[in-house]
């Protein structure tokens, strides 16, 4: 089984914004991180990289040098489950159907942008999933992030609350 932390919109650094403890301390122990974009800086993605292979995609707020390393769309394969990560998955009217569509040989799709954590399940077990953000809760009630286990093909997607 594979345990991958996922988290998004982490828009750092920002003054003396960090990420949590409590998500920190989740990546530590990760076999394998998603981040569905809006890193900020390039510094963002290298500290991450110090706990686990990062896989991400660029978001709309990320700087060129992060732009230029991450592609908009991709699909990573975790112990034979096929997630697929884009940044902004749109309107929530639709969002499932829309999805699948976009990516039909995956079994999921993670994204960010909103700040609002989502979990839809579709037909045949299809999923989208928004961790929310670690560090900007915006109009969500509160920080979060997300982990997957993954195992032979198939992927259960937890919310974590931070606070």
């Amino acid at each position: 089984m594979a345990t991958v932390a996922v988290i998004s919109d982490t828009h750092l650094p920002r003054g003396a914004r960090r990420l949590p403890e409590g998500c920190l301390e989740r990546l530590r122990t990760a076999d394998l991180i998603l981040h569905a974009g809006d890193f900020f800086a390039l510094s963002v993605l290298r500290s991450l990289e110090l706990h686990a292979p990062v896989v991400g995609v660029r978001g709309n707020v990320d700087q060129p040098e992060v732009r230029a390393l991450l592609p908009e769309t991709r699909i990573v394969e975790a112990e034979g489950a096929r997630i697929a990560m884009i940044h902004d998955g749109g309107p929530r009217e639709g969002r499932v159907k829309r999805l699948r569509k976009r990516f039909p040989s995956a079994d999921a799709v993670v994204f960010g942008h909103s700040h609002l954590p989502t979990h839809e399940t579709g037909r045949y077990g299809f999923q989208v999933f928004n961790p929310g953000s670690p560090t900007e809760r915006r109009r969500a009630p509160q920080h979060t992030m997300g982990i997957a286990r993954a195992r032979d093909g198939a992927v259960e997607f937890e919310l974590l609350a931070l606070d």
